[in-house]
């Protein structure tokens, strides 16, 4: 498992009699974005404490950087970095000082934690607000300066739990850039999210955890095309050639007249639309116009978790401990 920056399997954890990983495998290739979906309550958040040592597992095997949980957590540690679900930033002091303290934790030199300290809140925008008490920052700074203190030990892995909830569009997107960045500088990034768009966006590999299984992992595109659904829109202005249209393909497509538009399955691959496209022509349809429609993370979302009666029981994640996100970094 030492080719993986991070690999698990059989990854068991139950909290009392209530089973929240039902043993999992996950391979994450060094230097990509792999993003974990799920509903609320499903475990993410268990899975990051475990990958970040904050908690055992009860059963399987994990190595994060190469280095055994089991074995080894300590040297595990020195090469991560978590940013969790509540920010870690201390309100009271300013950016540098929270900044400086991350420095002293990770034991570098007076000089060489100011250069750091320095170089990282440059890098995140926010030297204007160095001075200024963290409890001052707007939402998008405090997640910025978040991420900046958990790189000031430069990790290899970085685990960020749903780092862009409660953020408005513009600093979702900032964040966004940063993760990519984070990733071009040699990184991986372990991603849990409640964005589907964002793991569209970001990840090269997605998994969707329910009830305790990986229930998919693939890309995006390997996913959205485990749904079905995908189909072309024929629109026509003409009633008479939507009729003669409609009647055409009568056995392959679905009518929709009061938009005078038919729907055909299709995939929506290149292969599938010029085959569609050279029958259509055939046939002697000329729609006046044609769309694609393909399955986005959504409708897989919603496929992968059918729905279950969530109200009678308890979130399966743990309550989340800020101390102990703390100790993390």
């Amino acid at each position: 498992m030492t080719s993986w920056a991070i690999a698990v399997s059989g990854l068991r954890k139950s909290y009392g009699d209530k089973s929240v990983l039902d043993g999992i495998d996950l391979h994450i290739p060094a230097g990509s974005v792999f993003a974990l979906l799920g509903p609320n309550g499903a475990g993410k958040t268990t899975v990051v404490k475990i990958l970040s040592t904050l908690i055992t597992a009860d059963g399987g095997q994990a190595q994060v950087a190469g280095h055994d949980l089991a074995a080894d957590p300590q040297a595990a540690r020195a090469a991560i970095g978590v940013t969790g679900q509540f920010s870690a930033v201390d309100g009271l002091i300013t950016g540098e000082e929270n900044m400086l303290l991350m420095a002293d934790l990770h034991h570098l030199p007076r000089a060489e934690g100011r250069r750091v300290a320095a170089g990282l809140l440059e890098r995140f925008d926010l030297t204007d607000a160095a001075h200024k008490p963290a409890a001052s920052y707007s939402g998008g700074m405090k997640r910025r300066l978040d991420i900046a203190m958990t790189l000031v030990g430069s990790p290899r892995v970085i685990f960020l739990d749903e780092p862009t909830t409660g953020l408005d569009p513009r600093s979702r997107h900032t964040m966004w850039q940063i993760i990519r960045e984070l990733v071009t500088d040699g990184a991986t990034v372990f991603l849990t999210t409640q964005y589907l768009e964002e793991a569209d966006e970001l990840a090269d590999t997605i998994a969707v955890l329910h009830q305790g299984r990986i229930a998919a992992e693939g890309s995006a595109e390997q996913l959205k095309r485990i749904v079905p659904g995908g189909h072309v829109r024929l629109r026509f202005t003409d009633p008479a050639a939507y009729q003669h249209a409609a009647a055409t393909l009568h056995q392959a497509a679905t009518r929709d007249d009061d938009a005078l538009a038919l729907n055909l399955p299709s995939d929506g691959s290149q292969r599938e639309l010029r085959s569609l496209l050279d029958w259509l022509d055939t046939t002697g349809i000329d729609a006046d116009q044609l769309t694609v429609h393909t399955p986005d993370l959504d409708d897989v979302f919603f496929a992968l978790t059918s729905p279950t009666d969530q109200s009678s029981s308890q979130p399966a994640d743990a309550p989340t401990d800020d101390s102990s996100k703390e100790a993390a970094r």
